[in-house]
């Protein structure tokens, strides 16, 4: 199984020296959305063969795939619009944005896919207000709400994983899937929080969210149909 791009970027030097975790995405980004999508794809052929393997908890697991698609989506369409609004992002910090958005989408499509094994149907991408009904407006004119946002929706996207794992047990494939998202996860919080300037954690251990406190978190950023 191709582990580099996700194992790349596990390569920071242990004291966060920011120079090697530049010039580690600077190595990744040269590589770009191809790279990332190959390294999902082996994990994506066994997310694709994996339903009978689950039963009878599908429905469950099409639950919980659909609600960390829907996590995913928010923050690759973040990203996205973010790396497109001119003068937001310095120059310095721009290739790390760029190599997170790019694992956003990547794992947008994996789960997609995974989904989409166990007889699940993708459903469109919602509509996003990222000032989070007007909470945040500058979010893409000042670059410290931009990273205040970030880290919000990445640290939220990690409780959420750790918070759904349980309903992932019956199948190894999948929580093995759900898990590789997770620690990458991780390591964009930390690297948001070095862009803030703050430290990457907060203590030794971090505390698991259910579904329905991060539906509370990021409802305002959710456009209602």
């Amino acid at each position: 199984m191709n582990t580099q791009i996700f194992d790349s970027i596990g390569n920071f030097d242990a004291e966060g020296n920011s120079g090697t975790r530049r010039a580690a995405f600077q190595q990744l980004a040269k590589h770009g959305t191809k790279l990332a999508l190959a390294a999902a794809t082996p994990l994506l052929a066994s997310c694709a063969l994996i339903g009978p393997a689950i039963a009878p908890d599908t429905g469950l697991a099409k639950q919980t795939l659909a609600f960390a698609i829907l996590l995913e989506e928010l923050e690759h369409a973040f990203y996205v619009q973010a790396l497109a609004a001119p003068g937001l992002i310095p120059p310095s910090d721009r290739v790390v944005i760029e190599q997170i958005s790019k694992h956003e989408g990547a794992h947008v499509t994996f789960l997609n896919t995974g989904l989409t094994g166990i007889g699940g149907s993708p459903q469109p991408a919602p509509q996003f207000d990222f000032t989070g009904g007007g909470k945040y407006p500058g979010v893409f004119r000042n670059y410290r709400t931009f990273l205040e946002v970030a880290q919000m929706f990445e640290e939220n996207g990690v409780k959420a994983y750790k918070g759904q794992a349980g309903n992932l047990i019956t199948s190894n494939s999948l929580l093995t899937a759900a898990l590789r998202i997770h620690s990458v996860e991780a390591r964009h919080t930390a690297e948001i929080r070095h862009l803030r300037g703050e430290k990457s954690w907060t203590g030794a251990f971090d505390e698991p969210a259910t579904k329905e406190q991060i539906l509370r978190a990021t409802q305002p950023f959710i456009r209602k149909a």
